[in-house]
C-alpha cells in the first residue's frame, strides 16, 4: 500500500521493538533509514522507586520503500548559547560570527534555523504534562507535536496518511489540522469512538465515514475454524455459537430456527449479513408454524436472535409488530469475542441485548426537534461498578448524533449532520437538536447513541415535510 515515495513510521516499547526491526528490514531491505530517540524525561517520582537505570526515552524507526523518498526538512531555533557566539558587528549593526574565513550573519542564521537530528528531546511525554488539554486519558497516546513533526517532515498537503492501529486518534487529528487525507482503523470500539469525538472537536473539520470492515475478520475465522464446504460451514458455525449461548440444536427440519434455551428458540444469524426485518418476518412464520405439533414445537412465546450486526429501527418496528402476533422476540450481539480462542477457552463469552434509545419527535412545517426521551442498554454486559454508579439513563450516554437526511440502500452511509457529546471540560449532554428543511419531501432521520462503553445503537424514524 505504500506509495514509492512513501515513509514508514513503526513506535513500539523496548520489549518488542528490536523484534519488529528485524521483520521491516526483511520486508524494506535497504530502505531502512533512521532510529529515532525520543528522548523525554520521566516523572521525578519514578525516579525514586526505580531499581534500574531510569527509562527516559523510546524509539521510532523510519523506513522508506525507496530511495526516492518524500522528506521535507523541520527546522528547530538555535539554541541560545549558540546564537550568543555572534559576537561581532557589522558597521550597520548587523551581527556575525566568522566561520572558515566568511561571515556568518545571525539574521540570516536565526530565520533560516537549524534541522532536526534523530534525537528528539523537546516533545514532552504525558508523564510530564499529565494535566495537558490534549489529553484524552488514552492508554497509549502520543503527543500531536511527535506526530506533527513526523507529518510534516514526510508528507505534504493533500498526500494520504494511514495509521492501522490509531488508539486515540493522534495521527488522524494531527493529518486533519494540516490538511492531509488520512484512513485510520482499530479493532477496539472504544478506540474507534475515541478518535470518532476527537476529531470532531476539531474546528471546520471536513466530513469523514466511519466504517465497519470486520465482515473479513469473521469469514476468515469461519472458513479456518469449521472447513470449506459450505453446509457443513453452516451447520458447525451454528453449533458453535449456540454451545457458547448454552442453548440445544434444535433436531432438524427447520431452516430458521436453530437452538433451544430455557424454553426460548434460537436463531443464529450468518457472519456477513444483518438481521433485517425480512429475515424476522421468516422466522416469525417458521415459529408460528411449529406451535403445537412435533418435537420442535414452542413451550413459550420466546424468540432470541444471536446476531453480529442489526438493521437500522429493528427495536422500533419489528418487536412491536412481533409482540401483536404474540411472540417475545429479544436480539442479543454475538460478541466479537467468540473470534478469540482464548477467550471461548476460558468462558469470557457473554451475549448481550441491544440496547435501545426512545426519542420525542416534533414537527412545525419544515422544522422538525429530536429530544432523546430514554436509553436502555442490557445491565448484564456492564461491570457491576459502573452500573451502581449510574444513577439516570442519560448518564449511559457518552455521544450521539443525527443524520437529518439518511438515504437507504447503497451506499446508506450515515453523515453526522448533528452531534453532541461530552468531553473533560464540558460534561453535560444536549439532548435535544433541531433542523429546518429547506425542501418539502419524505425524509429519513437517523440518530446514532453510542454509550459510555463504545456501544453504538442506532434507530430512526420517518417524517414528512409540506
Amino acid at each position: 500500500l505504500l506509495a514509492d515515495d512513501g515513509s514508514i513510521y513503526v513506535h513500539l516499547d523496548h520489549h518488542v521493538g528490536h523484534y519488529a526491526k528485524i521483520v521491516l528490514d526483511e520486508i524494506f531491505g535497504e530502505g531502512f533509514q533512521r532510529e529515532i530517540v525520543w528522548d523525554f524525561t520521566v516523572l521525578s517520582g519514578y525516579k525514586t522507586i526505580a531499581n534500574n537505570w531510569i527509562r527516559g526515552h523510546d524509539t521510532i524507526l523510519f523506513y522508506t520503500k525507496s530511495n526516492a523518498f518524500n522528506f521535507n526538512k523541520v527546522m528547530q531555533k538555535h539554541t541560545e548559547t549558540y546564537l550568543a557566539s555572534f559576537k561581532g558587528t557589522d558597521p550597520d549593526g548587523r551581527k556575525f560570527m566568522i566561520a572558515h574565513k566568511k561571515k556568518r550573519y545571525l539574521e540570516d542564521v536565526e530565520a533560516k534555523g537549524k534541522p532536526f537530528g534523530d534525537v528528539w528531546n523537546d516533545v514532552k511525554s504525558f508523564q510530564q504534562q499529565p494535566t495537558a488539554s490534549e489529553r484524552v486519558a488514552y492508554p497509549t497516546q502520543k503527543p500531536e507535536a511527535l506526530l506533527e513533526r513526523i507529518i510534516k517532515a514526510s508528507s505534504n498537503e493533500g498526500d494520504l496518511v494511514l495509521d492501522c492501529f490509531c488508539g486515540s486518534g493522534t495521527t488522524a487529528a494531527v493529518a486533519e489540522k494540516l490538511g492531509r487525507r488520512w484512513i485510520t482503523c482499530d479493532l477496539g470500539r472504544f478506540a474507534i469512538h475515541t478518535a470518532r469525538k476527537r476529531l470532531l472537536g476539531i474546528p471546520n473539520v471536513k466530513p469523514f465515514v466511519v466504517q465497519n470492515l470486520g465482515k473479513y475478520e469473521r469469514q476468515q475465522w469461519q472458513a479456518a475454524e469449521f472447513g470449506e464446504r459450505a453446509a457443513d460451514i453452516q451447520f458447525a458455525y451454528r453449533k458453535f455459537i449456540l454451545d457458547l449461548y448454552h442453548a440445544q440444536p434444535l433436531a432438524g427440519g427447520t431452516q430458521w430456527l436453530h437452538g433451544v434455551k430455557n424454553g426460548r428458540h434460537v436463531h443464529v444469524s450468518s457472519v456477513d449479513a444483518p438481521i433485517a426485518q425480512a429475515e424476522i418476518q421468516q422466522i416469525a412464520f417458521e415459529f408460528r408454524r411449529l406451535i403445537g405439533s412435533g418435537e420442535n414445537a414452542p413451550t413459550t412465546n420466546g424468540i432470541d436472535l444471536l446476531g453480529w450486526d442489526f438493521a437500522f429501527d429493528l427495536n422500533d418496528t419489528v418487536l412491536k409488530s412481533v409482540a401483536a402476533a404474540n411472540i417475545n422476540m429479544r436480539f442479543l450481539k454475538i460478541p466479537k469475542e467468540v473470534l478469540e480462542k482464548k477467550a471461548v477457552e476460558q468462558g469470557d463469552i457473554c451475549f448481550y441485548e441491544l440496547a435501545a434509545v426512545s426519542l420525542d419527535v416534533q414537527q412545525s412545517g419544515k422544522s422538525v426537534t429530536i429530544r432523546l426521551t430514554d436509553f436502555m442498554t442490557d445491565m448484564d454486559s456492564v461491570p457491576l461498578d459502573i452500573v451502581r454508579a449510574v444513577t439516570h439513563w442519560e448518564q449511559w450516554i457518552d455521544y450521539w448524533a443525527i443524520d437529518w437526511n439518511f438515504e437507504p440502500g447503497p451506499p446508506d452511509t450515515f453523515h453526522n449532520m448533528d452531534q453532541s457529546y461530552r468531553t473533560r471540560k464540558e460534561r453535560g449532554l444536549q439532548l435535544q437538536k433541531a433542523h429546518t428543511y429547506t425542501e418539502p419531501g419524505d425524509y429519513v432521520i437517523v440518530v446514532k447513541v453510542i454509550d459510555i462503553l463504545g456501544n453504538d445503537t442506532t434507530t430512526s424514524r420517518k417524517v414528512s415535510v409540506l
